[in-house]
């Protein structure tokens, strides 16, 4: 989700809940404690340089039960960080701490932002010698003639 997506999302609510890929609720009382924007300069597998920028809230949990972030709070924060780091409507990045720091996607879906896992991916397959993996036929699939005599499967 694009920064200018989850602003138009914040507009939209009374509360600020996010969810955890488990489906567990982060605790009400969090804070968001850094508003930034990350960038990471690399070169691929393949040998192209690239760069990729978020923008990145930092989630964190403290013993303040009475503590509640409000929609409109949020976006003052966000409103200074723009003015001050932020520059671009780039995706969304959430840090929040479980067993480490982990890094989230966000998306937007019944009243509450839902934290998506991230995966690693190679940006250079068509380079990297790596192939996109066969799809397997079960034995004894003959639709396609696969098992008969010299179908190459059996």
């Amino acid at each position: 989700m694009k920064l200018s997506e989850f602003k138009s999302n914040l507009n939209k609510l009374n509360d600020v809940n996010f969810i955890q890929p488990d489906g567990k609720a982060v605790p009400h009382h969090f804070h968001i404690t850094e508003v930034g924007i990350t960038t990471k300069n690399f070169i691929d597998c393949g040998g192209t340089i690239r760069e990729e920028r978020v923008v990145n809230f930092q989630l964190w949990q403290a013993n303040d039960f009475n503590h509640r972030l409000s929609p409109e709070k949020l976006l003052n924060i966000i409103a200074l960080s723009e003015k001050a780091i932020v520059s671009g409507d780039h995706e969304v990045e959430v840090e929040y701490q479980t067993n480490t720091i982990g890094r989230y996607g966000v998306e937007y879906k019944d009243g509450a932002f839902i934290l998506t896992a991230k995966n690693t991916n190679c940006l250079a397959s068509d380079s990297c010698g790596i192939k996109q993996e066969e799809k397997l036929i079960p034995v004894g699939n003959t639709a396609n003639g696969c098992c008969t005599p010299g179908g190459g499967c059996c």
